[in-house]
């Protein structure tokens, strides 16, 4: 195939590593992770791997996935060093056609191989390979070394060694991790995923904790052996303690890791070798929270909102440096991570920080980082485990743990839990006296959201639908639309959402929420588009394609940006005609199963085109040790529109006074 081909026929994907044209199955998708670790994550060359190589067993030639080459080697069966197998998650390590007997023989049938890599996505063995007077024998490291690296730093890695996770496989190694306490420690999903978090939240403490050696590692010889495993559980147990003094309102100070010794030393030594302090935001988002939503979705409408609608909406909301940005049903946390990343990187341009900056200039901006996630990011969400869950997004995210709340957000604020009023009050630095009602509430300069939605989650409570005027019964009188006295029977969630954001946002405040289209057209929803009308400045109307919520939801909804207005504003006769964003959301980046799509020609073809300047480039090192960037192969492209509809945005609103 030449590589220069700009299209790929359907049903087919092109190889990260030979370019060769592929079909696209569940197989192909383990593989291609695997080929984009080997190059991006461990720095090996596409010249030093063969995809499908083949080798002699005995009389019948048999093909493996992956062989890799000493750099510099003829690609000879004798000379095979590294070989992977990639199964698709239904075959298991066991099985005897394609389980990890099959590696172990291709590794005999090539007499210098070393190492060994079996995995279907959940699970993986990873063998090296030692020849000794005695014969053969194979140890089971954490992982194989990179390609300029040593068996020492797989075994203890030092900052300077963690990798970067590219594509899915950080969500591979979260994927493996909890199937194998829920395998081995017998526990359910939700009780596994807790005790998965204890130790990510090790792992990110061990990280921070400059500038002492990490000691979140088990070496292959510890994982071998009761004793040793047992050396692990104490270093772990350690740091553990420090994490527990350190997050004292997420951890009790009884908390222990629950997980066997063997799995507990399984585990660290699947996690080791990845900074998740570095890894890209994106591919830590994804991972964390597929892994959040297939064990902690609830049935209160917790449907969480794609990365790329989250990422979209909160581009649009353009928070600054010194506000303070809200999300008052935070689910899994996705817009605060995002909202605080856009500010980070704005505070990165105001200081002139990169990555080559002086150590004194990079901890000054971390601080200033840390200081601003206290002071300015808030979320508050109903559900104690999603509480949870979002503190530890944002502990993984540069550390804005602190103003994440338990709480039902509707409440009339004298129904709050006392000690919650205490804590907000003193984050937001007022007195918890002065939050008496709802007018009390408008501290935020920015709310970025997606409410539960839905018609079995109706708001009954008298109290509760009181302090909305959207909470009453409406009338249309000779001088327009108006509230009674009368109280609604019930009201759902997403429409009293709608006026709690506007009573937490300051006069002039923005809000982008997401919310189903009914309110937008249905009849009978009249007052609710006419109290926005009268209360918030419409900036925009973005309409999401019918798959943005799928394979979980159905519902057709739309993302709208509101401006709160003035007192002055609000009660103006007259009401000034301005101009509305609007826009639609033809392609979201998956189809209705939840598969990723991709742009395709006139004639139905996927397109490939050049790796984006900023993706990260191929590093070479010459015979001196000289670092020399080579670009990554062509690529397809996701075809989503919303990073369109932002870049849109944007531009229009440079044209309109908006204030912000």
């Amino acid at each position: 195939m030449s590589k220069f081909l700009a299209t790929l026929p359907d049903g087919k994907i092109c190889d990260f590593v030979d370019q060769k044209i592929r079909n696209d199955t569940p197989e192909e998708y383990v593989r291609q992770n695997i080929e984009r670790r080997l190059v991006m994550e461990l720095n090996y060359l596409p010249e030093q791997i063969e995809v499908e190589y083949p080798i002699k067993q005995g009389s019948k030639t048999v093909r493996v996935d992956l062989a890799v080459f000493r750099d510099g080697e003829p690609h000879i069966q004798e000379n095979v060093w590294i070989i992977i197998e990639c199964k698709k998650d239904s075959i298991q390590p066991s099985a005897r056609k394609d389980g990890v007997d099959q590696l172990k023989s291709y590794m005999a049938a090539c007499d210098n191989s070393e190492w060994g890599i079996w995995t279907n996505g959940k699970k993986k063995s990873v063998f090296h390979r030692i020849k000794t007077e005695e014969g053969i024998s194979y140890e089971e490291p954490n992982d194989i070394p990179s390609k300029y690296g040593s068996i020492e730093e797989v075994d203890r890695p030092t900052r300077d060694s963690l990798n970067n996770a590219v594509g899915d496989n950080l969500l591979f190694s979260f994927k493996i991790c909890h199937d194998h306490i829920y395998v081995t420690d017998g526990l359910q999903k939700q009780p596994a995923f807790f005790e998965l978090l204890k130790v990510i939240f090790c792992k990110i403490y061990d990280e921070r904790n400059l500038p002492n050696p990490l000691e979140f590692y088990a070496t292959a010889r510890e994982k071998a052996s009761n004793d040793g495993r047992l050396t692990v559980v104490n270093r772990i147990s350690k740091i553990f303690d420090a994490v527990k003094k350190q997050y004292p309102a997420i951890f009790d100070a009884n908390d222990q890791i629950k997980l066997q010794s063997r799995s507990l030393a399984y585990i660290v030594g699947e996690l080791q070798r990845y900074s998740f302090l570095r890894t890209n935001i994106d591919v830590k988002g994804k991972a964390y929270e597929e892994l959040v939503g297939a064990n902690l979705r609830g049935d209160r409408g917790e449907f969480f909102t794609p990365r790329n609608v989250q990422k979209m909406t909160v581009r649009m909301l353009d928070p600054k440096i010194e506000e303070r940005v809200l999300d008052p049903a935070c689910g899994t946390g996705g817009f605060l991570v995002i909202a605080l990343n856009e500010v980070i990187e704005k505070l990165k341009q105001q200081a002139g920080v990169n990555e080559q900056s002086d150590t004194w200039m990079q901890e000054a901006l971390n601080s200033r980082i840390r200081e601003t996630a206290r002071t300015n990011f808030f979320g508050i969400d109903i559900n104690p485990d999603l509480v949870k869950a979002t503190k530890m997004n944002m502990v993984m995210n540069n550390d804005g743990a602190g103003n994440i709340f338990r709480q039902d957000s509707l409440l009339h604020p004298h129904q709050w839990e006392d000690s919650f009023r205490k804590q907000f009050a003193k984050a937001l630095g007022i007195d918890s006296n002065s939050i008496r009602g709802p007018k009390d509430l408008a501290h935020f300069d920015v709310i970025a959201t997606n409410p539960p939605f839905g018609s079995r989650l109706p708001i009954k409570d008298r109290e509760t639908l009181s302090q909305y005027q959207l909470g009453h019964v409406w009338r249309e009188t000779e001088k327009g639309w108006g509230p009674t006295e009368q109280l609604q029977g019930s009201a759902p969630p997403e429409i009293l959402f709608i006026e709690r954001c506007w009573q937490f946002l300051k006069p002039g405040g923005r809000m982008g929420i997401v919310l189903p289209d009914a309110i937008l057209g249905a009849p009978g929803l009249l007052y609710v588009r006419y109290w926005m009308i009268q209360h918030c400045r419409i900036v925009s109307s973005i309409d999401l394609h019918p798959d943005t919520f799928q394979p979980h939801n159905g519902t057709q909804t739309s993302v709208l940006v509101l401006q709160k207005k003035t007192a002055e504003e609000i009660d103006r006769e007259i009401m000034p005609d301005y101009e509305i964003f609007m826009a639609q959301v033809r392609a979201i980046g998956h189809d209705k199963r939840g598969n990723k799509i991709y742009k395709r020609n006139e004639e139905g073809e996927e397109i490939l085109v050049p790796a984006k300047p900023e993706s990260i480039p191929l590093i070479e090192r010459t015979a001196t040790g000289e670092a020399i960037a080579r670009p990554l192969p062509r690529q397809k492209v996701e075809d989503d529109d919303t990073p369109v509809v932002a870049d849109e945005f944007l531009a229009w609103k440079k044209q309109v006074v908006l204030g912000w």
